[in-house]
């Protein structure tokens, strides 16, 4: 999984750029604000795409790890019993 502790530190500085946009009384600082929220929303996403890559590919080897184990346990019983 995702180290959650990078994922809420994203998610925290989201809000932070946000509530600071919101309360900015100068535009470029408002804008800055606004890029920077921008900016730790898309790497929280990546942080959550990635997750869910790295899930997927284990679900993908712990299945293909369990068919082999299912064909060998074939196999060995049509030995021991032809």
């Amino acid at each position: 999984m995702t180290n959650s502790s990078n994922l809420n530190f994203y998610l925290a500085r989201v809000e932070q750029a946000r509530a600071e946009a919101e309360t900015a009384t100068l535009d470029h600082v408002r804008e800055r604000c606004r890029r920077s929220e921008a900016a730790w929303s898309a790497l929280a996403d990546r942080a959550i795409r990635s997750d869910k890559l790295r899930t997927a590919e284990a679900n993908r080897k712990a299945e293909e790890i369990a068919e082999k184990r299912h064909e060998k346990h074939i196999h060995e019983n049509r030995q021991e019993n032809p």
